[in-house]
């Protein structure tokens, strides 16, 4: 008994000598995931609100509503409370700014343009095209596909900032540019489950998207970037759906815009 409590002292002391902020910060991102997955999930709502609206013509669409706005909940407005409170500093430390704009907005558009040739290549196989949207009625309704690319935006917007913005930037100081390799990792296990492609191309992604907020201290562009490249894979998607074309080649690329004119 003696011994487990020396161990414990010992311990309480190494605790003490810790980092207050990355400690905040690395246990706030790990409590925040656990609630995310837990009580902000599609799973959640299948649960405990699915049996009382399954007669709703949009049930699915309003699953996966609840879905993004409770991660927008977790991972953006209660972060927002935790660097005010807690580390009690500014947001605009957090990339919560427009930042370089010049260099934001040259980089997002190199990103997207690079990104959807590769997406265009990607989706030629049906069953990533398939995946995307992740519900069939957005495939059919253009104003459910508005709603639901909304939804996107504010579940990609908390997204982007609890990686690129709590994480990346509240760790910073303590890590340096390994805060981009540590941000990338949860970011690329969130992946696991998704088609292949686009897991293995999280992990590019995370390590670009972390370089661009640091060069341009704002998850801003980050944002842009990630939700350009979202809505490029669903817009295609639906448009290979709709025209029944999984080439790559011109004649595709053709059939495609005569559905779109």
């Amino acid at each position: 008994m003696n011994l487990l409590t020396v161990d414990l002292k010992n311990l309480w002391k190494i605790v003490k000598q810790l980092d207050r902020k990355v400690l905040i910060i690395f246990l706030s991102v790990a409590l925040l995931q656990t609630i995310s997955y837990y009580y902000s999930s599609r799973r959640f709502f299948r649960n405990n609100f699915f049996e009382q609206l399954q007669s709703e013509n949009n049930v699915y669409l309003y699953e996966y509503l609840y879905w993004f706005i409770s991660d927008f909940v977790t991972l953006f407005v209660l972060p927002l409370f935790i660097i005010k409170f807690f580390l009690k500093e500014k947001l605009t430390s957090y990339g919560l700014t427009v930042g370089d704009y010049k260099t934001g907005l040259k980089y997002s558009i190199i990103f997207l343009a690079v990104m959807i040739p590769i997406i265009w290549f990607v989706s030629a196989n049906r069953e990533f095209a398939e995946t995307y949207p992740q519900i069939n009625d957005v495939k059919f309704s253009w104003s459910i596909f508005l709603v639901f690319e909304m939804g996107v935006l504010i579940y990609l917007t908390a997204w982007e900032f609890i990686w690129r913005g709590f994480m990346l930037f509240g760790l910073e100081e303590k890590f340096g540019y390994y805060t981009v390799l540590i941000q990338m990792i949860p970011f690329l296990i969130l992946h696991n489950g998704k088609p292949a492609a686009e897991t293995f191309g999280a992990i590019i992604a995370g390590l670009a998207l972390g370089i661009l907020a640091l060069k341009t201290r704002s998850v801003l562009y980050c944002i842009i970037a990630h939700a350009g490249v979202m809505f490029s894979i669903e817009l295609i998607s639906i448009y290979r759906f709709r025209a029944d074309v999984y080439g790559i080649g011109l004649n595709s690329l053709i059939k495609i815009f005569k559905i779109i004119i």
